[in-house]
């Protein structure tokens, strides 16, 4: 056999040893005897191919602007909306797709294959979105950008925003965006969940809403966006994010909840890191956690993907593009810690998180995209522990990054000259 792309040595993600051939940017044979001539050769060591990372919430209009106008001095949500509100007059388009396509050069070496990013459309004049359907068309060799038309200050309650939500959905922007909880009534963030979803029934389009990024128990559109969903037939293409409420409602009121969210098929995105930073502030002690009920909705059948909302802007002065570091959060805030639990977590920054975007062609399957990342890690757990060093990351069947591997040089007497961080966890008992 011929490839374009062979990959010897690697570990997939269920643990089988494989070789992975690609021609023509697809995968088309994998298997322990898959062998033959290639173009590029690619020994993976025995460690960890992965499908690539998936990051199904992210503000790219506003990543890399720490720092700009101010800093969030409180580290509150509020505030940093405000301060978001005195960056947008001062920034420029030119400035925005510079800082977003740096950043996704960082993705891109991180493992990111395909981001999801909200655009605030509560600017007349567009500028991010018109910013980002540039990145978008200048990214699209190597990540897979979709577009949410984020309606940051309350599509009602805002006097442009619905008008401004249209025209950005006409220029191209691929997903319905929403922010019930922000609207100035219950009522009003009621009508906005069912406006917003028969737009995108008519359009055709998906739907993704900040829903109920709050504290507060009683703040419930999640249950009004698993009715729209259902009444109009979206099931399987509305994706409800943060949800941190439910971490605070009534445990009677969510078993109803989460029930109703199964059968409308919604997808659940948490954001654990933002989650857990920027929840209950206005606690003293005992101090929630904030992050929604991952396992139960993971258990009722919800599909869960995790996201990282957030890299060094004015809600979050951290972040590395690492969607392992998202998955480790998610990991501890949700006491996932079983296997097959922390196996879970790498899916909700893989698998989980494609089928929230709807990605076609995604895994390590014959006749898949010839898209995935070499991790220096034995495992998926392993990976999740070390937030492990990516090694490649190949895009069409093409290394579009590349790294050497991490070695410690140790001057130790009696002991060994290196140290490899991944060749550390006990062997043998793996579960």
């Amino acid at each position: 056999m011929s490839f374009d792309l062979l990959v010897k040595n690697a570990v997939l993600p269920d643990g089988t040893a494989a070789n992975i051939g690609c021609s023509g940017g697809k995968i088309t044979a994998v298997g322990r005897d898959v062998d033959g001539d290639a173009g590029v050769e690619l020994d993976a060591g025995g460690q960890l191919v992965s499908p690539p990372f998936v990051d199904p919430h992210f503000h790219m209009d506003a990543t890399l602007s720490l720092g700009r106008p101010r800093m969030n001095t409180s580290g509150t949500l509020l505030e940093g909306i405000a301060l978001w509100g005195e960056l947008k007059p001062l920034q420029t388009v030119d400035e925005i797709i510079e800082r977003a396509m740096r950043y996704c050069d960082l993705a891109v070496s991180m493992g990111i294959g395909a981001i999801r990013s909200h655009v605030d459309v509560c600017d007349d004049e567009l500028k991010g979105v018109d910013a980002l359907l540039e990145v978008r068309k200048q990214v699209a060799p190597y990540l897979d950008l979709q577009l949410v038309a984020f309606p940051q200050d309350g599509v009602l309650r805002n006097p442009t925003a619905m008008q401004n939500l249209t025209r950005a959905l006409d220029r191209g922007v691929d997903v319905v965006g929403g922010i019930p909880h922000f609207e100035r009534t219950m009522e009003a963030g009621a009508d906005s969940v069912r406006q917003l979803c028969e737009i995108a029934a008519m359009r055709g389009l998906r739907v993704d809403m900040h829903c109920d990024e709050s504290d507060d128990p009683h703040s419930r559109h999640v249950e009004t966006l698993a009715y729209e969903t259902t009444r109009l037939g979206l099931q399987g293409r509305v994706t409800g994010s943060h949800l941190t409420s439910m971490h605070s409602m009534d445990n009677y009121y969510v078993s109803k909840l989460i029930s109703l969210i199964a059968e409308a098929e919604l997808h659940a995105v948490p954001n654990p890191l933002i989650n857990i930073m920027l929840q209950g502030r206005h606690d003293t002690y005992p101090k929630r956690r904030g992050q929604t009920r991952v396992p139960e909705l993971r258990d009722a059948g919800v599909n869960v993907g995790f996201g990282s909302d957030c890299v060094m802007d004015p809600w979050y002065s951290l972040g590395r593009a690492d969607m392992l570091d998202v998955g480790a959060m998610g990991l501890h805030v949700g006491q996932l810690s079983s296997r097959d639990d922390m196996r879970w977590c790498f899916d909700a920054v893989t698998v989980n998180s494609a089928k929230v975007m709807g990605l076609e062609r995604y895994g390590l399957g014959v006749g898949c995209d010839a898209n995935f990342v070499l991790l220096q890690a034995d495992d998926t757990i392993e990976a999740l522990r070390l937030r492990a060093h990516r090694l490649a990351t190949v895009r069409g069947g093409k290394v579009i990054s590349q790294a050497p591997r991490v070695e410690h040089a140790l001057d130790l007497p009696d002991r060994p000259a290196t140290l490899d961080p991944s060749a550390y966890a006990p062997k043998g008992n793996s579960g």
